[in-house]
């Protein structure tokens, strides 16, 4: 009789104890599926996924100073001079009325991507962009988390490495922004305009 109790205990324990790896298991791959989610709406949070934004052309973006999956020089960064970087792409299709540039960075712990820089209306001959600068009769727009017009180098908190985005659209028009205009302006006025993209992603870790 006491060894049948005994059975029965263990095979109880045995049973609360499969149950708990089983709900440990499912844990696990919730917590799983809810960062691949999350990843994921951070990236399709970028301008250049957006589907108004979409383009069939290609543009290539890089800079002298970045490599392509490289790291970005403090000097452009926040911790540094927070300069704009010199870049440079390559000429947008036929009928390319003027360029426009968003540097967004999507592992910010926000629901959609840190915005660092926004320009448009650079002119349609332009393929470069010097350290910096930004060319007569182009615009700049306004940060919303940040209050400030302009470009503001990566500041990522202490942790892994934060990736930005350096994305270039070749559009069929100027577009009829004043300077300080925020992202949700500039992606509308962009939308249904874009002829090409591009985008040179490079990365930056907290000093």
């Amino acid at each position: 009789m006491k060894l049948a109790t005994a059975f029965s205990a263990l095979a109880a324990v045995a049973a609360l104890a499969a149950v708990a790896a089983l709900a440990a298991v499912a844990a696990l791959a919730a917590v799983a599926a809810f960062t691949t989610a999350a990843q994921a709406a951070s990236i399709s949070g970028l301008a250049i996924a957006d589907a108004g934004l979409k383009a069939k052309g290609t543009l290539a973006v890089s800079s002298p100073r970045i490599a392509a999956g490289g790291a970005i020089p403090e000097v452009y960064s926040s911790y540094g001079k927070s300069v704009s970087p010199p870049l440079a792409w390559s000429k947008g299709p036929a009928g390319t009325r003027s360029y426009a540039l968003i540097i967004e960075d999507p592992d910010a712990p926000m629901a959609t991507p840190f915005v660092h820089w926004m320009v448009w209306n650079l002119p349609a001959g332009a393929t470069t962009l010097a350290e910096g600068a930004v060319p007569a009769g182009a615009r700049q727009g306004k940060l919303m988390f940040v209050g400030k017009t302009g470009y503001v180098g990566p500041r990522p908190p202490a942790g892994g490495p934060h990736h930005y985005h350096v994305q270039v659209f070749a559009l069929d028009r100027t577009l009829d922004l004043p300077d300080g205009a925020e992202r949700p302006a500039l992606a509308g006025a962009m939308t249904g305009h874009v002829l090409a993209s591009g985008e040179l992603i490079a990365s930056f870790q907290k000093p």
